[in-house]
């Protein structure tokens, strides 16, 4: 089973939980990034998803719950070769955002490429974790690409 193929088995079934309590797997995937296990699910998962995921697999991690670390993870890859799978990081936020050289302590957010959005390739589709507050696909304005990577070649 690919990295994709399981991320998938996920979209609809995992999210946060309202109020109080927390999703136990996404405090699990947390555990993956070193945070205790009592981490609230409001904190930002997108990496501590894929970092779970990718340690289920044997797969290359960053073992950070930060978006921008996957940019040190695995083969760079080129937006023309990206295939489905690729770990895509993306800026986030408003204003000016530093470039893919800021690896941490800048917003961003992670997921697998699960294709263009239209032709132009203006929107690209993630499958990924903390998305709408669950594991879903989503659309993200391609500007705001920093790097793909591949963790197995």
């Amino acid at each position: 089973m690919t990295l994709y193929a399981l991320a998938q088995r996920f979209v609809g079934e995992v999210r946060e939980l309202p109020g109080a309590s927390h999703s136990p797997f996404i405090q699990w995937c947390f555990e993956s990034c070193g945070y205790g296990p009592e981490t609230p699910d409001e904190v930002a998962w997108c990496s501590a998803f894929l970092n779970r995921l990718a340690w289920l697999q044997r797969l290359p991690r960053s073992k950070s719950a930060a978006a921008r670390s996957w940019l040190t993870v695995g083969v760079p890859i080129a937006r023309v070769d990206a295939r489905v799978g690729d770990v895509v990081i993306l800026s986030r936020g408003s204003g000016s955002q530093p470039g893919p050289e800021v690896t941490s302590d800048a917003p961003g957010h992670v997921g697998l490429f699960a294709g263009w959005g239209d032709v132009a390739q203006t929107q690209i589709l993630l499958l990924g974790g903390n998305q709408g507050d669950a594991v879903s696909i989503a659309p993200f304005p391609a500007g705001r690409i920093l790097g793909i990577r591949r963790l197995a070649v």
